[in-house]
């Protein structure tokens, strides 16, 4: 019930609080703790019984009366229930009946990719962390294979290969493991007619009923389906044959028909050449080779009848313009950018609107062949869905995706703020006026426990940087002194004042480093979570490593106020 850590490390700051309650030498009486929850803990619904059950699960020494000693207040403020984290949004509590286009979606770029896109290792395990990390949406690169085996591997480099049909039974076996709601499979095709026959044949007699075949003939015919109509299904993202673009209830003009991948890769292609980095000028040698080349251009690959026939509510197409999407795209139909364009596009307010009604992929630049990522806030500012990062790269982009998507219970769908939904009001993300009353965040850095020591060396001298993400005018970061020399204990007491804007578009990233040097730190562990999701009070932050993997009993002590 609380964590792996002995009452005997008594810290000063947590015995202040308690001795600020208590009537030592007596214990803290039931009605003390209310008041506490009440005015400090801010946990106003909070009674005599919740009081009561919390003395008898973190109280070993019962008292006769009722009251609590400090080993169980101790143990309570170290417990899951003082966490900075709101634990009611550890299941799913959002609505999800709303279309697919309402939702940010957790997605991946590259995902069979442990490394970097030019010799990395290709492997099925990346998918199994995806979809346990709560990812909805995996790319697929499909290459014709020896033997008519359909391959998955970076094209044109020297990335290694693996089995097409591994990963379906990957994806089968592992798609509903930690969420119900639907996985999108991103399909980057590049297999002949013949070989895209047997992925057809794969992706049904391997995912079976969990394979949306079909429309649903209970959902509308002009809005995408939501998140519960789809639940524990596969959606095949590809394009589609020209004659199949209709709708259930009758045909409808497709928005475009051109090869979506091949032109956007063009488009971003162009806009690298004008860099003349050595960084860029090695990426356009395996880039030209990928797509966008006159040999690619000559054969462009053409869907498979049986193919096309899987492709439901999730087929791809060019983006022209605003305008186009307007009269002719279809509800069905979604596009994919790379962030240079997406970032273009993203200037203009008509992108939020564009992002009410389909869904918009955008994917990491060409040029980053290490694999690292671009920020993802600046896409979710506009409401763009599938802001697909490289899973396998740790470090901010992640660090936020994961703050995010842990969100919501954890599903990998989270439900996009009313800003970015209402028809009535045009949001601007780098407007400084939203006609919103700016909420003021008080977030006071009291100290630190157990901090990790960097593998070369016998000390620590931490500092915290606080970092807050969202809109350009909400975006800033704050930071404590560095504490000399303590792992175990450092104490800040360090006060940081922010004024947000759009809190519901806000994430708040705890980085904790080692200053090695004048200007030179280290990291030590870090913590991002959602505005929405903080919890007013005296509260720890679990730190996580570059990964995102726990370094339990590592935390931060801290005191949060909103209002």
């Amino acid at each position: 019930m609380w964590r792996n850590r002995s009452p005997s490390s008594r810290r000063a700051e947590i015995q202040q609080i308690y001795q600020s309650y208590a009537l030592e030498p007596n214990p803290l009486p039931a009605s003390a703790l209310l008041r506490f929850l009440h005015m400090e803990q801010q946990e106003l619904s909070a009674d005599e019984e919740k009081v009561k059950v919390l003395i008898d699960r973190y109280e070993i020494d019962k008292t006769e009366n009722g009251s609590m000693t400090f080993e169980g207040f101790f143990r309570y403020m170290e417990s899951k229930d003082c966490c900075v984290f709101d634990q009611t949004h550890r299941v799913v509590y959002q609505d999800m009946d709303q279309p697919l286009s309402s939702y940010f979606i957790s997605s991946s770029h590259n995902t069979y990719l442990t490394g970097d896109q030019l010799i990395g290792e290709s492997d099925l395990e990346a998918y199994i962390r995806a979809l346990r990390k709560g990812c909805r949406c995996l790319e697929i690169d499909c290459w014709d294979g020896p033997d008519l085996e359909p391959v998955v591997y970076h094209g044109h480099t020297l990335t290694t290969k693996i089995l097409f049909r591994d990963v379906i039974r990957i994806v089968e076996k592992h798609a509903f493991e930690v969420s119900a709601y639907p996985v999108i499979l991103s399909l980057e095709n590049h297999c002949s007619q013949k070989q895209q026959e047997v992925i057809a044949r794969l992706l049904i007699s391997i995912l079976g009923g969990k394979l949306l075949t079909t429309s649903l003939t209970h959902s509308s015919t002009r809005v995408l389906p939501s998140p519960n109509d789809l639940k524990y299904k596969i959606l095949i993202k590809n394009k589609k044959l020209k004659a199949q673009t209709s709708d259930p209830s009758g045909p409808e003009e497709s928005a475009d028909e051109g090869e979506e991948d091949e032109d956007e890769k063009e488009f971003e292609k162009q806009e690298e050449e004008r860099d003349d980095t050595d960084q860029q000028a090695r990426a356009k040698l395996w880039f030209t080779g990928k797509s966008g080349s006159k040999m690619n251009n000559k054969n462009k690959v053409v869907v498979a009848q049986a193919l096309s026939d899987l492709v439901i509510y999730t087929k791809s197409v060019k983006f022209r313009s605003f305008t186009h999407s307007s009269e002719h795209q279809n509800y069905y139909e979604n596009t994919s950018m790379p962030e240079k364009k997406a970032r273009k596009l993203a200037k203009a307010s008509e992108f939020v609107h564009h992002n009410q009604q389909f869904l918009s992929r955008i994917y990491p630049a060409g040029s980053r062949t290490s694999s690292s990522n671009y920020n993802p806030q600046e896409f979710w500012n506009v409401g763009a869905q599938l802001v697909a990062l490289n899973f396998q790269s740790p470090g901010l982009a992640m660090d936020l995706n994961d703050g995010l998507f842990q969100d919501n219970g954890g599903c990998g769908y989270v439900l996009k703020p009313g800003e970015l939904m209402s028809s009535q009001i045009i949001f601007d993300h780098r407007s400084r006026k939203y006609g919103l009353k700016p909420m003021n965040l008080l977030l006071k850095v009291i100290s630190a426990s157990n901090l990790p020591l960097p593998s070369h060396s016998k000390e620590l001298n931490p500092f915290v940087r606080v970092e807050i993400h969202g809109i350009s005018s909400d975006s800033c970061k704050k930071c404590t002194h560095a504490v000399k020399n303590n792992s175990l204990t450092p104490s800040w007491n360090a006060d940081m004042n922010f004024t947000i804007k759009v809190p519901k578009l806000c994430l708040i990233r705890f980085y904790v480093q080692h200053q090695t040097g004048l200007f030179k730190s280290e990291f030590v562990g870090q913590y991002t979570l959602r505005f929405n999701c903080l919890k007013k009070g005296y509260r720890w932050v679990p730190l996580r490593s570059r990964e995102g993997c726990n370094l339990d009993p590592a935390s931060l002590f801290i005191f949060v106020w909103y209002s």
